[in-house]
């Protein structure tokens, strides 16, 4: 009989994701009614908002009728509308809880969320059983059905009505062992722009991953015009874009400015198009450079953006349009560092000449190592934290430029002293180029990463260690 009265709860099961809900049924002398399906309540209590499309029944009229046991590529919102029925559960994911099995009895007041790969399988109690359930992706031809003999020794589900007793399709009945079944892959990652500097750190963050696809500019163009078929998106799960245009001063020259838009906007727009049409989650690294670094504390993820140049508005413009996705992580970050051509290593490159640099003294913030920025991805997907923006840079105190200049040299074995500090303005007085306006004031707070369970390396201690690997591999 259906228990009336619970509160929505929900109850994590032994596979990942396989989550049991008690759902809230309100009865009286006429029957029952349930919110089968209430997507504010819950998302608010924990479901991933999965994004159903289709909605189907399944009406079984003899008890002990059994339909199983299938992993298709979506995820589903399993109920009953009449009747109860007996649920197995195998996971079929690559991983280490392949083979795992949960059980449970399901009647109205109880629905399951059921992540792709998982085998779902049930066996109804009741006869005239009413089964629901919602997806979200449509049945493909083309598509990849993973399936499992129910009736397998090596899982050894306790059917309640023996097998030989049920009601079975003779193709379930031919499915075969465990043993024969290929684990079900994730949904593929695709990083875009895998050579430049955080593309490679990237690469070295998810080594080993055979999920994850790479690609890089101008091969693979996001502002094509046919971006939108340029992959089978349905196969994807996520999309971490490392690329940009980041030529701060070319982005001054009309030249710079097109191929800024471009790449900073126009193919972002590409990018949150396919990211909308078919649910996927989008990785956007954005920049201190989309403030005017005026404020006199720590920029927060939700202060106004105020870009001073054409490579901070066209990011800016492309936060905006990640924005509107409700599937998106915007990492803000800052004064990266990473494997490639960049500010230490040129600082080292002079300290070894013998060349005495003037740098930059009035602009303050805080490095970010590449390692730390992929880090910080993969945290904030793995762990499913919330979606929306997070800074992201090293930690600790907040330096100059010329700090870090000076910092440099003392850890390569020379003499800090050798660093002139000047203003920016005095840097770029005698530039013949267009020169780009810098925020002064660069620094990001960071609480809100941290409140994900983050915690970012100290960007001094991230300098010494890169310093330390620079000059041993110089020496080598």
């Amino acid at each position: 009989m259906t228990e009336l009265g619970k509160p929505l709860r929900a109850t994590e099961t032994a596979i990942p994701g396989l989550v049991i809900w008690d759902l809230p049924v309100h009865g009286d002398n006429r029957g029952w009614f349930k919110e089968n399906w209430q997507r504010e309540k819950m998302v608010a209590a924990g479901m991933p908002d999965f994004g159903p499309v289709q909605n189907n029944v399944s009406f079984n009229e003899s008890a002990g009728t059994t339909r199983g046991i299938h992993a298709e590529p979506w995820d589903k919102y399993i109920s009953v509308a009449t009747g109860r029925i007996f649920c197995a559960w195998v996971d079929l994911r690559d991983g280490p809880t392949f083979g795992t099995v949960v059980t449970a009895e399901v009647d109205p007041s109880r629905a399951v969320f059921v992540p792709q790969g998982v085998g779902n399988g049930f066996q109804t109690l009741e006869p005239n059983t009413a089964y629901t359930y919602l997806v979200n992706d449509h049945y493909s031809p083309d598509g990849v059905y993973t399936s499992l003999n129910p009736a397998d020794e090596t899982i050894a589900i306790d059917w309640p009505i023996p097998l030989d007793q049920a009601e079975l399709s003779a193709k379930d009945r031919a499915q075969g062992p465990l043993s024969e079944v290929v684990p079900v892959r994730p949904r593929k990652i695709l990083v875009i722009g895998c050579n430049g500097q955080l593309g490679r750190a990237l690469r070295d963050a998810y080594d080993g991953l055979s999920y994850v696809e790479y690609v890089d500019l101008p091969d693979f163009d996001l502002t094509s015009r046919d971006f939108a078929s340029a992959r089978s998106w349905r196969e994807y799960q996520t999309i971490v874009n490392a690329a940009a245009y980041t030529a701060v001063d070319l982005a001054e020259t009309p030249d710079g400015r097109e191929a800024a838009w471009a790449a900073n906007v126009a193919g972002i727009a590409n990018l949150a198009r396919v990211a909308a049409a078919h649910r996927l989650t989008v990785v956007h690294v954005s920049t201190d450079y989309v403030f005017d670094g005026s404020a006199t504390r720590p920029y927060r993820e939700d202060d106004p953006m105020t870009p001073l140049g054409v490579y901070g508005q066209t990011k800016a413009a492309g936060d905006q349009i990640i924005g509107t996705l409700d599937r998106r992580y915007i990492l803000r970050t800052s004064w990266v560092i990473g494997d490639g051509r960049n500010f230490v290593r040129t600082m080292l490159s002079l300290a070894e000449r013998g060349i005495d640099p003037s740098v930059v003294d009035d602009q303050i913030g805080r490095l970010t190592f590449t390692s730390e920025l992929a880090r910080a991805i993969r945290h904030v997907t793995e762990t499913r934290a919330p979606y929306g923006t997070y800074n992201v840079t090293g930690s600790g105190p907040a330096t100059s430029w010329a700090d870090v200049a000076r910092r440099t040299f003392e850890l390569a074995g020379h003499d800090p002293s050798r660093i002139s500090g000047v203003s920016t303005a005095e840097y770029f007085s005698t530039a013949t180029n267009p020169v780009a306006p810098r925020p002064l004031h660069g620094v990001l707070d960071l609480a809100k990463i941290e409140s994900t369970g983050f915690v970012p390396a100290d960007a001094g201690e991230s300098l010494a260690d890169y310093v330390r690997l620079e000059t041993r591999t110089a020496v080598n």
